[in-house]
């Protein structure tokens, strides 16, 4: 039977503003303690975490934080701690593959929990962009804004 839909969403809005994205996956994570509940509660934060490759060809997310557990004392996790992320071979891969290139990335976008009950990562593979490109986007922003309000 499946869990009713989470309205818990946990998003890197800065990521957005500092990368371009070219490729999304959406990615399982390894909890361990009481993180899924802290994470149900919406304390985590997706500041500055982004994901790497150890020696055996896992991908980790590294800085990605999910507060201690308000309701107890027993069993508490470590908040910032390195997650292992759970994607098929193929997608592993093809990332690895494509972040040797130069200036690829893979980045943390949002942290969610599926209508099945399993908290899911959305990761990207970005490129990370130059100050005019930053600059654009903030045109680009404020433009929608001001033809939303009826300015032009």
């Amino acid at each position: 039977m499946p869990k009713a839909k989470s309205k818990i969403q946990i998003s890197n809005r800065r990521a957005s503003f500092d990368y371009e994205f070219l490729e999304t996956y959406t990615a399982g994570i390894v909890l361990s303690g009481t993180e899924i509940k802290s994470i149900r509660a919406g304390k985590a934060s997706l500041v500055d975490a982004y994901c790497y490759f150890d020696l055996q060809g896992q991908l980790y997310v590294k800085g990605m934080n999910v507060a201690q557990y308000f309701w107890g004392s027993w069993g508490q996790h470590e908040p910032v701690r390195d997650r292992k992320l759970l994607l098929t071979k193929r997608e592993l891969r093809h990332l690895r593959q494509q972040i040797k290139l130069k200036g690829l990335t893979i980045v943390a976008v949002k942290l969610y929990i599926a209508e099945n009950g399993y908290a899911k990562l959305l990761i990207a593979l970005a490129k990370g962009k130059k100050e005019y490109d930053k600059r654009q986007t903030i045109k680009e922003k404020d433009i929608s804004r001001e033809m939303d309000r009826g300015g032009y």
